[in-house]
């Protein structure tokens, strides 16, 4: 039995008088009536959090919260109970709740719990026990440090480290029984820049599921030179301006706006029930030759990565499209089982309170032919959108509206001047199709993406190569 099921068995039923066996008695409350799938969630999550403001410590927090989830689905109904508390009353008491979904039927028979053990992609260890109070504390000043000699612009500094420690067990109806460790750390710098009356931001950060040591001196130096960097750019930004243009869009994080735009109408449910706009499109052309875009829930230490999704069932590669062409969607039980299409290890929940659904992992567009520097120097008059904001998106209409935080004007194949205030509005299913140059430079984002939907929140990774867009985009302007 490998190490980690081991210890979710030990720290997590153990300890709170469970086992796998008493689990499939409560499973088999719920099989005792016609259900086509069941299962329950076992969690228990510790999360540690500083802030750093003002050259002190203005937060610190540490909190630890466990319970159980306990679903049945019969057809497309779903019924789910949780409690906020783990022991066997709370889970039989679940259990009852949900299995008034089914037709009551012969008693069945208790199954016994069959462990599956699925990929290993990321680390076990905890990172709140890595460094002690001080050192974290520590690592928050350095960050200030190094931004304040960064350059005498920068007046303000905050910088924020969250560390997570995550075990969840996870039993099925059918049998089978998974567990998984999940950390997650992450560092956020923002600063301030103070030029005359203009004041400009700037934000960089990163993380994954790593231990702290993750954050060593190279590594801590490049997020606070990417923050300051952009906030001094910004200092010297001008009006941006507006209307339909030609766009480039950079690598890494700008993949947000595929991931909004494109990835959420990839997801089963919105396809099975025919609110996305891609719903029943599989193997038509829905963006132009040499794009390809895949969700991808197994690359190691991403922040999107899991070694399971939260069915238990082993995250994958899944291509969703490919050379333009619609290949797949993403799944999870529920969904695929309606579909019948097999499930991609897309099933995820925010946690134990909250039923799963098909959700992405990190979803990325693969690498083109063109290098950057090809691309920038191809476009007349246009705009580069190095990096994002925010930004929002109807799934049904695949409309989108995202803010750059930093962009510039290019004319005659240079970079020209950083602008300010550039929001690029357009259609998520239509501006694949006028895609006319792919980079050679795909990456993930740093490891700073959360998704929101239904109002779930789960950390994923987006990414992307340079690419250059030549219609179906809108350039909105502001003033400076």
């Amino acid at each position: 039995m490998p190490q980690t099921y081991r210890t979710v068995q030990r720290d997590l039923l153990e300890a709170n008088g469970l086992s796998p066996e008493q689990l499939a008695r409560s499973l088999n409350l719920i099989g005792s009536h016609h259900v086509d799938y069941a299962d329950i969630y076992c969690q228990r999550t510790a999360f540690e959090s500083w802030h750093l403001e003002e050259g002190m410590v203005k937060s610190g927090s540490f909190q630890i919260d466990q319970g159980v989830g306990v679903r049945a689905v019969s057809g497309e109904k779903t019924a789910f109970a949780y409690a906020d508390s783990l022991n066997e009353e709370s889970i039989n008491r679940s259990a009852q709740a949900v299995r008034v979904i089914g037709a009551a039927g012969a008693a069945g028979s208790v199954k016994a719990a069959v462990p599956h053990h699925g990929l290993q992609v990321h680390t076990t260890q905890n990172p709140i026990a890595g460094l002690d109070s001080a050192a974290k504390v520590a690592l928050l000043n350095k960050v200030e440090a190094l931004a304040k000699a960064a350059d005498p612009r920068i007046v303000q500094v905050m910088a924020g480290l969250t560390c997570e420690y995550d075990l969840v067990y996870i039993a099925r109806l059918d049998g089978r029984h998974a567990a998984d460790i999940r950390p997650m750390v992450r560092l956020n710098v923002t600063v301030i820049a103070k030029q005359g009356n203009r004041r400009e931001q700037g934000s960089a950060g990163g993380g994954g599921r790593y231990g702290l040591d993750y954050f060593d001196e190279s590594r801590v130096a490049q997020y606070v030179n990417a923050a300051v960097k952009q906030a001094l750019t910004n200092l010297e930004s001008r009006p941006a301006p507006a209307g339909a243009m030609k766009v480039v869009l950079g690598n890494g994080w700008p993949g947000v706006l595929l991931h909004e735009a494109v990835g959420h109408g990839l997801e089963g449910d919105f396809n099975r029930k025919q609110t996305s706009a891609f719903a029943g499109r599989i193997g038509e052309r829905v963006a132009a030759k040499g794009v390809t875009v895949i969700d991808q829930g197994d690359i190691a230490d991403r922040r999107g990565s899991l070694n399971i999704d939260d069915e238990g069932n082993e995250t994958r590669r899944t291509v969703l499209i490919e050379d333009g062409i619609l290949t797949g969607y993403m799944q999870d039980e529920t969904n695929a089982r309606l579909m019948g299409v097999p499930v991609t290890g897309n099933g995820r929940r925010e946690s134990y309170s909250a039923a799963p659904m098909p959700r992405m992992t990190n979803t990325f567009m693969e690498n083109g032919a063109y290098d950057p520097e090809e691309i920038i120097a191809s476009v007349d008059k246009g705009i580069y959108a190095v990096n994002f904001g925010g930004g929002q998106v109807d799934i049904t209409s695949g409309k989108f509206v995202f803010s750059a935080s930093e962009a510039w004007w290019v004319e005659n194949g240079k970079l020209q001047y950083p602008v300010k205030g550039a929001t690029i509005i357009g259609n998520g299913p239509e501006v694949l199709k006028y895609v006319s140059m792919t980079g050679n430079d795909s990456t993930l984002d740093t490891g700073v993406g959360v998704c929101g939907k239904e109002g779930q929140s789960v950390p994923v990774g987006v990414g992307q190569p340079t690419l250059r867009i030549d219609e179906g985009l809108v350039v909105g302007g502001s003033e400076v």
